[in-house]
């Protein structure tokens, strides 16, 4: 349920507005006994009149209660917001203004209950002023319900006036006003079931105010984040267990969903037939191929992958719970639900058509899908490794081992390392590398890979070469990390050529060399390394650098598919499609990108004024745990953009 309302209809410039003023200033209030009679006939026939005159009146609490509950105390709740409401069309209504002058009034305390930026309010001066204004002067009624009113103390005069101070700056913002041509008069009003203010405002040069919608909402969410901020704080600085229970249920089954996109393959040729159209469509397209920049016909076509891609389950259920987030949110500051657009057309998803447009673009171009690549190519090794080595690695290791303990047996490590064991000084290296469960440093690192690659271990080449082809900005050196991985490629070490092969056909930071990476791909796939069997199964099957041959295609995929390789199998189930791999692969492509966008999204949007996370500082904290050690999402393409380098042989 909505917490707060608030209602910014206008008098127009007839110069009226001081009636008004009046009228709130002093009016009684109200206070309704409580009657569960029915309402009067009278009453009845003046709400279906207010209600076809004025159907925004069905959006306020007195409305739910008068249709939840219809007896004349309820009655009279809802006539008198209606009115108030609507104040600038009733006063060329002989029938209502009929209404206000006879309606039975009660006591009234003091000259009037106007405040404003002043301790003192000259109700007269103020009239005549508003009287002789030729401006629009609009008048905000916020309300909230009796027992929040009660409960955060807002059922008096006093604080609501320091909460219009406090955000009298921001309205006037709001509503286009600059400081100090701002004026304002509110009066408080304790009625019944909805303590509310009625809140004048104008500029005091005519002509100058405006108010739009999402005027509107600032307005609301500034005094809604202020009157219920310690309400609404859990949702984002998670206080308690029991205020955070419901969000954090559903992030995390959101979440959970967002894993499975990350790691899973995707079929869905339909998606894939609309991408590989777009392709074509988009080198028609002149200037720049962005979403917003693109003809209506071409934006339908993106708008359809993105409907397709909703139909899968898994990005269904993400969008779902993603609902949901916003919505717990939301009912902070509308009572109206939160609309459920399709995925194309919501747009804290536009993320995704450009996306779309990316795999669009990249289709046709060599993709290597190794993002997994990590964690299977830095075995530690098992043979001819010392006891007193593969003891002190099980207690590094132990994920359960206590901190003491962890530090005593790195201590120990390091001992054999310095005495000259390879294989110590090897882990040595990882372990500064990757910052557990030491602090990371790459210059030790890169110390002790050094020791252990003189000595001749293939691994740590390899572990060196890599580490001077990061994204270490310190360590980064082309020329050394190709060294390194030739030398762990002649000692044997497949990855090592796996990796040469892979950077012979990029040509980003060696030049292009395409026999010489196909003998790197076709030794490392005889050692049955799956990633450079997969690899030549597409080469194959495209016919890039090599005979084009479904059936070599089919062997390597197979051979690949043997040891688990998930996209050479998807690939092997598909061939009689007779479609390039690059359009097999681009719903898959298109649903990892999708899970990130989805990730990036798991938190509750705050409104606006709320607390709220650039994409910027995203990227900031995601290139922060990069620098601690974190892997860069798996299937996200790294490239080098500067000057490339020849093998040199």
């Amino acid at each position: 349920m909505v917490k707060l309302i608030l209602k910014s209809p206008y008098i127009k410039n007839t110069g009226n507005a001081g009636g008004y003023l009046k009228y709130i200033g002093t009016r009684e209030n109200v206070e309704l006994v409580p009657d569960a009679r029915p309402p009067t006939k009278r009453q009845t026939q003046l709400i279906n009149k207010l209600l076809q005159d004025f159907p925004n009146c069905k959006n306020s609490y007195e409305y739910s209660d008068y249709h939840a509950t219809p007896t004349k105390v309820n009655a009279s709740a809802l006539i008198t917001m209606a009115l108030e409401s609507n104040w600038d069309a009733i006063q060329s209504s002989e029938v209502y203004m009929k209404y206000i002058a006879t309606r039975p009034r009660a006591e009234r305390f003091g000259s009037h209950g106007l405040f404003g930026d002043e301790d003192t309010v000259d109700m007269v001066k103020a009239m005549s002023e508003l009287e002789n204004y030729r401006g629009n002067v609009w008048t905000h009624i916020i309300s909230l319900r009796r027992e929040d009113a009660e409960r955060l103390g807002y059922n008096n005069a006093a604080v609501w006036k320091n909460l219009i101070r406090t955000h009298r700056n921001e309205i006037a913002a709001a509503m286009k006003i600059p400081v100090n041509d701002f004026r304002w008069y509110a009066a408080f009003h304790d009625e019944g079931h909805h303590p509310h203010i009625h809140m004048m405002a104008w500029s005091a040069k005519a002509g100058q105010a405006y108010l739009s919608r999402d005027g509107i909402e600032m307005i609301k969410s500034k005094l809604t984040n202020d009157i219920f901020c310690e309400e609404m704080m859990h949702l984002y600085e998670q206080k308690t267990v029991a205020r955070d229970e419901l969000v954090q249920e559903a992030r995390q089954a959101m979440l959970e969903l967002v894993q499975k996109m990350r790691e899973g393959l995707c079929s869905q040729p339909k998606a894939e037939q609309l991408i590989w159209k777009l392709s074509m469509k988009l080198e028609t397209v002149q200037g720049k191929k962005s979403y917003g920049y693109l003809p209506k016909s071409v934006k339908k076509l993106v708008d359809n992958v993105v409907d397709e891609m909703e139909r899968l389950p898994v990005v269904r259920g993400c969008y779902e719970w993603w609902l949901e987030l916003q919505g717990k949110v939301q009912s902070y500051y509308t009572e109206e639900e939160i609309k459920r657009f399709r995925l194309s057309q919501q747009k804290e998803f536009r993320q995704i058509k450009n996306a779309v447009i990316n795999e669009a673009l990249k289709l046709g171009a060599l993709t290597f899908e190794d993002g997994d690549l990590h964690r299977h190519d830095e075995p530690d090794p098992e043979e001819n490794v010392t006891l007193a080595y593969w003891d002190f690695r099980e207690i590094i290791h132990d994920r359960y081992a206590d901190l003491s303990e962890k530090d005593a047996a790195i201590t120990e490590m390091q001992k054999l390392a310095e005495s000259g064991d390879v294989h110590a000084q090897y882990l040595m290296g990882k372990l500064y590398r990757d910052g557990d469960p030491v602090l990371p440093d790459s210059r030790v690192a890169e110390y002790w890979f050094k020791v252990a690659a003189e000595q001749g271990l293939d691994i740590a080449q390899y572990a060196q070469g890599k580490l001077y082809l990061s994204e270490d900005i310190e360590m980064r050196n082309m020329e050394q990390g190709i060294r390194w991985l030739i030398k762990a490629a002649d000692n044997g070490n497949g990855y090592a050529a796996y990796r040469l092969g892979k950077e012979c056909l990029k040509g980003t930071i060696v030049k292009e060399n395409l026999p010489l990476a196909l003998d790197y791909l076709m030794k490392t796939a005889e050692a049955n390394v799956s990633h450079a069997q997969y690899l030549l199964g597409k080469l194959c099957l495209e016919g890039k650098g090599i005979e084009h041959s479904r059936e070599k295609a089919a062997y390597w995929f197979a051979q690949a598919a043997e040891q688990g390789h998930d996209y050479a199998q998807a690939l092997l189930d598909r061939m009689e499609e007779m479609k390039p791999p690059s359009v097999l692969l681009s719903s898959t492509r298109l649903f990892h990108h999708m899970s990130r966008i989805f990730q990036g999204n798991s938190l509750p949007k705050s409104a606006p004024g709320g607390i709220q996370i650039d994409r910027k500082r995203m990227e900031q904290l995601r290139e922060k745990r990069i620098a601690m050690g974190h892997k860069p999402d798996d299937h996200e393409e790294q490239t080098y953009t500067g000057p490339t380098m020849s093998l040199g042989w």
